[in-house]
């Protein structure tokens, strides 16, 4: 596996307050990841720190074997995108005005927004299917289409690398296949390298060819769905008691919950 943005011996704190510590992890190039693990164990965090929107309080993150933070904000922002949990856009900007924001990292103060900008920003609404909202306000959009706007931007951005922090956060369980399959195809029609925070395992294990499980703050298990989606895995992670089905189409685990596991009824 080749990975060119990595993380090495890195802590991430709030408030002095450790949430990562000492973490070595690599985001495999050309694949889709997704991280999966309890509320609270880090999985957030580390997106922000992935994304350099954290400072490490010990550790780096590099990009090409680069420190993030000796690499000008620009040139970061050309290469990674970062789309956080519920990202909110200013009253009034429309879905068009939102999704030319992706063209930013790549314009310079002798080069604004030109005729290439425009034809990126057309071809990334009409692949995530929202040019015929472009002159809607983002904050009128229902969850789904909002989503599709914010991902929009993101194609838009044109990085090889793009980090979700939940993307399927308050939707229905219809518009969160909808966006997953958009992130499937910023994949395999684009060429994205993906890595994305879901809290729903099935889910995770049918739009990922990986999975990191992250507990208090570190990796206890990373690889395929088949080799991390399984009984001992939720029991130790989630304290869940479950069995491991295989939905129908791609064979993939399907997570059955039975109930909490013993150890977790006796806390």
């Amino acid at each position: 596996m080749t990975s060119r943005l990595q993380a090495r011996g890195l802590t991430l704190s709030y408030d002095g307050r450790v949430v990562v510590e000492n973490l070595d992890f690599d985001v495999a190039d050309g694949e889709v990841t997704a991280i999966i693990g309890p509320n609270g164990c880090g999985k957030s965090t580390l997106l922000k720190g992935l994304g350099r929107v954290m400072t490490p309080a010990a550790g780096a993150v590099t990009l090409d074997g680069s420190p993030l933070n000796r690499i000008p904000t620009r040139r970061i922002a050309s290469q990674i995108s970062l789309l956080p949990q519920s990202p909110e856009a200013p009253a009034g900007l429309t879905v068009a005005e939102l999704v030319a924001r992706g063209r930013h990292p790549h314009q310079r103060w002798f080069e604004q927004f030109g005729r290439g900008d425009e034809e990126i920003v057309r071809e990334a609404m009409v692949a995530t299917g929202v040019d015929q909202l472009a002159d809607m306000p983002v904050d009128e959009l229902s969850g789904g289409q909002r989503q599709r706007a914010w991902l929009s931007m993101t194609l838009a951005q044109q990085t090889d690398i793009v980090l979700l922090d939940e993307p399927t956060t308050y939707l229905d369980l219809a518009h969160q296949v909808e966006v997953l399959e958009l992130v499937r195809d910023l994949h395999l029609l684009h060429g994205r390298t993906v890595l994305m925070v879901l809290h729903d395992i099935s889910l995770a294990a049918r739009y990922a060819s990986r999975i990191v499980a992250m507990k208090g703050g570190r990796v206890v298990a990373s690889g395929t769905p088949d080799d991390v989606v399984t009984e001992e895995l939720l029991a130790d992670v989630f304290g869940l008691r479950a069995a491991i089905l295989r939905e129908p189409a791609l064979g993939r685990p399907h997570v059955m919950p039975l109930g909490l596991s013993a150890d977790r009824v006796e806390q």
